[in-house]
């Protein structure tokens, strides 16, 4: 399913400051199409993640915005000006890479002054600027330091304020979080979101990372194949998915392959999916997919005689996290992943005979058109 992410901007809001449009923009590389007629709007001071897997033109579009490739078709509008052919020194956006890029020569202050420097920005104004980015990113005390004095997570920082210092209206940032410990990593987001809610600065950030765009976004665009497959806010995209692709890439699904019945799905392993409320209207008859997620299943020790949305199978094995127990679950025909909080976990073991069982509010319904995308058997946390 393709989606067209547009969003109503009048004429009188194509002007407004940190304003981002793509008009059916695609690009490619040789015979590979790397983003497929993308229209896309972002609202001044919004923080728009553009999620998707490797190779789904997420970069690709980045790197349009930023002026380092430039549309094949199409028209890109950055505050309301076309800028189709200005280099990436005169747009005003900055980008922060994964790889910060700092000079070790210089220190801290020197690093972020330096763009200032290189525009022949008078002295006394560089060191007023740099002494306001330092402090957005909390680095004041450490601007006479160099890089290697530092750990990953403090030049993150300084190559955000070297990115902040030329007063951008968007911010661009390409997977900055990416070689950062999980820890550090997760304190970085919250620090992130904070700094462009204060700023006000239209943020457009390149992940990968499901759980950092969740945690991050105003809205989620979520990219494959070059289009976008849904764009909405976290709530919206996880809550519902407009297709079996989204919800499988966002949190974690259980899918069954089956034909479609009047009221849900009859799975080829025989299990009856009773759905109140497919998120695609599929032909009775057709092909289909269901979907639950595991922390929607209940698990039971004795037999709930129900005639629909249960199956029956043992305990493969049980994982512990913090609050969260998961319990993955072997049944004829696949494995299903269940994830219970441990307050009201039911105390099960390996080898348990266990019947799973789960609400027809919480079955997605789909076509299975995407089918070959999200049905390799459901990976347990912590597997690569």
């Amino acid at each position: 399913m393709t989606v067209t992410a547009t969003m109503s901007v009048g004429n009188e809001g194509r002007g407004e400051r940190g304003s981002v449009e793509l008009q059916n923009v695609t690009k490619r590389f040789g015979s590979m199409v790397a983003v497929d007629g993308l229209n896309l709007a972002v609202q001044p001071g919004e923080f728009l993640s553009l999620l998707g897997p490797s190779g789904c033109g997420k970069t690709t579009t980045l790197r349009m915005l930023a002026g380092f490739e430039q549309p094949d078709e199409g028209h890109i509008r950055i505050s309301g000006q076309y800028v189709q052919g200005i280099p990436p020194y005169k747009r005003d956006v900055n980008t922060v890479f994964q790889a910060y890029a700092l000079f070790p020569h210089m220190s801290v202050a020197e690093n972020v002054g330096y763009g200032l420097r290189q525009k022949g920005v008078p002295k006394h104004e560089i060191a007023t600027r740099v002494a306001e980015a330092l402090d957005m990113v909390k680095m004041t005390k450490l601007a006479e330091r160099k890089p290697r004095q530092m750990s990953g997570g403090q030049q993150q920082r300084v190559a955000v304020a070297r990115a902040l210092v030329n007063r951008p209206s968007v911010l661009l940032l390409d997977e900055p979080l990416g070689a950062l410990d999980r820890k550090l990593r997760e304190e970085m987001q919250i620090e992130l979101k904070l700094l462009q809610s204060r700023l006000g600065i239209t943020f457009i950030f390149v992940t990968h990372d499901q759980e950092e765009a969740m945690s991050m976004s105003d809205r989620i665009a979520i990219m494959l194949d070059g289009h976008v497959e849904q764009l909405a806010d976290p709530e919206t995209v996880y809550e519902h998915p407009t297709s079996a692709f989204v919800a499988g890439f966002i949190g974690r699904n259980n899918f069954w392959t089956g034909k479609a019945t009047p009221n849900g799905v009859q799975a080829a392993d025989g299990t009856v999916f009773v759905v109140s409320k497919p998120e695609e209207l599929v032909p009775v008859g057709q092909d289909s997919l269901a979907a639950v997620r595991p922390e929607c299943v209940v698990l039971h020790s004795t037999d709930p005689r129900a005639s629909h949305n249960v199956v029956a199978g043992d305990i493969a094995s049980v994982s512990h996290f913090g609050d969260v127990l998961q319990y993955v679950v072997r049944t004829p025909s696949r494995t299903i992943l269940v994830l219970t909080p441990r307050a009201s976990a039911v105390r099960l073991q390996t080898g348990d005979d266990v019947w799973c069982t789960w609400n027809a509010d919480d079955v997605y319904m789909f076509s299975a058109d995407q089918a070959e995308l999200v049905l390799a058997e459901p990976a347990a946390e912590g597997d690569s």
